[in-house]
């Protein structure tokens, strides 16, 4: 699995057997988000990290790696 700091909706797809639209709406979702939490997204990316939390319940650590306000 590619370690990157932002994952992209085809390794989304890939990884959870979805396909590229619905990925690409679960960023949408997720961008959204972290928007609301003050924080600047890339269209079509989201960060990693924040992306396992959501969907896995894995957490690092309190901060987002990467992710500043």
């Amino acid at each position: 699995m590619n370690k990157n700091l932002f994952i992209k909706a085809e390794e989304i797809a890939t990884e959870l057997g979805v396909s590229k639209p619905y990925a690409y709406k679960l960023i949408r979702k997720l961008n959204e988000e972290l928007k609301n939490r003050g924080f600047i997204t890339i269209s079509g990316k989201v960060n990693r990290q924040f992306f396992e939390e959501k969907i896995y319940g894995l957490r690092k650590e309190e901060s987002y790696v990467g992710l500043q306000r």
